[in-house]
């Protein structure tokens, strides 16, 4: 039988059980993290949801540019891991997907008045407190040493082609 004969098993997609995002950490030449003020007072990485048929890495470098103005190509970023984190709402799945961006250019600044006050760049052993907690898992991920309160969650290494 030809693949044009084969039956199909299921045109339409499955209802949505799971959101993905994806944590951007970006970090400048002193090695230092940016991170933005939410107007509630958590500090947060730039990030977002991926949209459908986006791959994660250019959804961050879209993301990333979108937040902060920071520009970064697709081809710059690493997805280094998946986070499974179960929010308080148990009826959607999270999935945050790690991204670690390379290079960059520009200088951020907010482009998201509403959602963000200020974007700052922080040391990694002087971080900010109180985090977003996807942003302090995917932190955490990123750099384990960090030891960040961070709840519950499960993270599946991203292994890259070689």
């Amino acid at each position: 039988m030809s693949p044009a004969e084969q039956p199909h098993r299921n045109l339409q997609a499955p209802a949505a059980q799971a959101s993905l995002g994806a944590g951007v950490i970006v970090t400048d030449a002193e090695g230092r993290v940016l991170l933005g003020l939410h107007p509630t007072g958590v500090w947060e990485l730039p990030g977002g949801k991926v949209d459908p048929g986006e791959s994660i890495e250019t959804a961050a470098a879209r993301e990333l540019a979108e937040e902060t103005t920071l520009e970064a190509d697709p081809e710059d970023v690493d997805v280094v891991a998946i986070l499974l984190d179960a929010p308080h709402d148990a009826s959607l799945t999270r999935l945050t997907a790690v991204a670690v961006v390379r290079a960059h250019r520009g200088s951020p600044a907010v482009a998201e008045p509403d959602k963000i006050d200020r974007w700052e760049w922080f040391a990694p052993d002087a971080l900010p407190a109180p985090l977003f907690v996807p942003s302090a898992q995917a932190l955490t991920s990123w750099r384990p040493e960090l030891a960040l309160t961070t709840g519950p969650f499960r993270r599946y290494a991203v292994r890259r082609d070689t």
